[in-house]
């Protein structure tokens, strides 16, 4: 535990605070959060001082005072958010669950079994027919799925089960199976996908979930395949967060980066 010191901290008056959460989103250390219609500080060790939370309220309810406090502490600050991601992202799940076999719940073809675009399924890739012709009756045989499972977005696949066992798991940007003309062949096949957007979603609950099936599963290796362009490398640092999060050293990860042309630009 940190030692106690006197430092700038802040304090809030719960007489002023309206609990409108103005606040919540200015602390970029999350240690602010509305509980019981009155905006709290969670812990001293989570504050660091800086106020940057302060032109935020409009009822000039938080200042910086200077007292006696824990000191803050970054490594408890990243536990907290790991931990905070991990309780969104559960929220997210079960609000989508219950909303999904309410959808069902009522003599839908799917009734038993909630949405089918959540059912985990296992696939078989078949290979090519011999003799078979690509679209359009072109050249050559048509390409086969190399796909293993479904769903494959990350939002709504398992956190454990048959998919991840000894699995090699390819992480991918959406925009990469677009990009890359033989991404089934190259990148998919043998492998338990997950695609996210980087840029448009919110990366936290990926990196606890993510950091949940590394940790609970035994996982060979992981691929992380993204654009060239500099937002999609957020999920990079996502994966790489995760993979430091559920504590294993073990897992080998390759970083490939897909050029906006098609073309495999680096391999790392």
């Amino acid at each position: 535990m940190n030692g106690i010191r006197t430092r700038k901290i802040v304090k809030i008056d719960e007489d002023k605070c309206d609990g409108c959460g103005v606040c919540v989103p200015s602390c970029a250390e999350g240690a602010i959060r509305v509980i019981d219609g009155k905006a709290r500080l969670l812990a001293e060790n989570l504050c660091d001082g800086l106020g940057n939370c302060l032109g935020t309220c409009p009822k000039d309810a938080i200042i910086i005072e200077e007292r006696p406090a824990e000191e803050f502490d970054e490594d408890a600050v990243k536990r907290h958010s790991i931990a905070e991601s991990a309780e969104n992202a559960e929220g997210v799940e079960r609000e989508t669950c219950a909303t999904a076999l309410e959808a069902y719940a009522h003599g839908g073809p799917d009734a038993p079994g909630g949405c089918p675009g959540m059912r985990l399924r296992q696939l078989s890739p078949a290979q090519p027919a011999p003799g078979a012709q690509g679209p359009g009756g072109a050249g050559g045989p048509a390409p086969a799925s190399r796909l293993g499972q479904w769903p494959v977005q990350l939002s709504l696949v398992p956190v454990t089960g048959s998919i991840w066992q000894d699995a090699d798991v390819l992480i991918a940007a959406d925009c990469v199976g677009f990009a890359l003309p033989d991404f089934h062949e190259r990148l998919l096949a043998g492998k338990t996908l997950v695609i996210a957007c980087p840029k448009l979603d919110d990366v936290h609950p990926y990196i606890a979930k993510l950091a949940k099936i590394f940790a609970d599963n035994p996982i060979r290796s992981i691929t992380i395949a993204h654009m060239e362009v500099p937002c999609c490398n957020g999920i990079v640092r996502a994966a790489q967060a995760a993979l430091a999060a559920s504590g294993r050293t073990d897992i080998r990860m390759t970083d490939i980066t897909v050029g906006i042309d098609g073309a495999i630009q680096r391999v790392s």
